[in-house]
């Protein structure tokens, strides 16, 4: 099969293609690598077109290597939408808005998920874990159900409780856990080593970035394996980010593209915007921060493991990262729903939002296609009004 190896994203270390390890003896991520050579010849632009629509069409790009361990609810191949009123809008013709909101679980995280529980199987693996601010733990708690793997969620104690509900309902394990994402991560990473569990939590394991990499496959193929000129994301773990880094890299060594790459746009809200500031300050990690404040809590990731792979994404695509307030991503979202009767998640609203701000510092022009993610359903839980800390 076309995988060869996993490969450490900082010290290049190298672990063989189906070895049970979930990071890199140095702690920083592990990426898959694949016989683009191989896989080129295989999957062909003509031959896809007759494919399933789904993000198994790219199956010589993913880890999986029995078709039968391959966990699947139909998830990918969502819409690249045109946005011409809310381009009209905004000064920006070319707008287009590739929705995530129809995949199963309501979110982009049905591709990252669907890849991770399909390695489960095809290492052996019963139990799977991941800790979430909403979205990814809500998509784990179905695919384990579909996979018939045993789930377990921890959700920091403000998310939603329809997020907790709905992964119960799957027949997840879900535990509410006092304080901030990381405080649930440790909890889920320390319960994940004690019992060998898999741990899903974004780049803790190597395999949810190659289904979050098939955005980036499936924008190409929808634009006549062409690309936009930027791309507008909203930012927590990076893992969608960077995931769409891996497959423009991909692409270009299968010969599917060119070199040239769009600008990618990393989007926070102002009360939680570790990459933000890393970003302005030219450095190469970002710090933890230490008090998030925002109206969104799914948007609330004061850190991640693969700072050092976004804030590399963003320098090496001329891009940049870009804080939103909440009343901004407010206006994102009635911005979408009156001009496009698109009803986004608090993340594309975000996204959209950011456009105002990177038309009028001279980023994102008039020229310019622009690809803007919304990453989720815009009918997911209404936010509770932001607690006291």
């Amino acid at each position: 099969m076309p995988l060869t190896r996993l490969e450490c994203a900082r010290c290049d270390r190298r672990y063989e293609p189906h070895e049970r390890c979930q990071t890199c003896q140095c702690g920083a991520p592990l990426v898959a690598r694949y016989d683009l050579e191989r896989a080129a010849k295989e999957m062909r632009p003509g031959h896809l077109a007759l494919r399933p629509p789904t993000l198994w069409r790219y199956r010589e790009v993913l880890p999986v290597e029995d078709p039968d361990d391959c966990v699947s609810l139909g998830e990918g191949f969502t819409p690249l939408l045109q946005a011409p009123r809310l381009s009209a809008a905004l000064g920006l013709p070319r707008i287009l808005l590739k929705d995530e909101a129809g995949n199963p679980a309501g979110s982009v995280d049905a591709r990252s998920c669907s890849v991770a529980t399909s390695m489960a199987v095809s290492l052996g693996i019963r139990n799977v874990c991941i800790a979430s601010t909403g979205s990814a733990g809500l998509a784990l708690a179905a695919y384990a159900t579909r996979a018939g793997l045993s789930g377990h969620v921890f959700f920091p104690a403000r998310v939603d409780r329809a997020f907790a509900d709905g992964a119960g309902a799957c027949g997840a394990h879900v535990e509410s856990v006092d304080g901030l994402l990381p405080d649930a991560q440790r909890l889920c990473s320390g319960l994940a080593r004690q019992n060998e569990w898999l741990d899903c939590t974004a780049f803790q394991e190597p395999f949810r970035i190659e289904g979050a990499k098939t955005l980036g496959y499936e924008i190409a193929e929808q634009m006549g394996w062409s690309l936009p000129d930027v791309v507008v994301y909203t930012t927590g773990s990076g893992l969608g980010l960077v995931g769409l880094w891996k497959a423009l890299e991909e692409l270009e060594a299968m010969g599917f593209v060119g070199p040239r790459r769009p600008r990618l746009y990393a989007i926070q809200p102002e009360g939680c915007a570790p990459i933000v500031r890393a970003f302005a300050a030219g450095a190469t990690e970002a710090a933890a921060w230490d008090d998030p404040r925002t109206r969104f809590p799914d948007l609330e990731v004061p850190s991640t493991a693969a700072d050092f792979l976004v804030l590399r994404a963003l320098h090496d695509s001329h891009g940049a990262a870009v804080a939103v307030s909440d009343d901004e991503i407010l206006r994102g979202l009635r911005d979408a729903s009156s001009n496009e009767g698109l009803l986004l998640s608090p993340a594309g609203g975000a996204g959209v939002a950011a456009l105002h701000r990177l038309k009028a510092s001279g980023h994102v022009s008039a020229h310019d296609t622009v690809v803007v993610v919304n990453s989720a359903s815009g009918l997911a839980p209404v936010q509770q009004p932001m607690p006291q800390r």
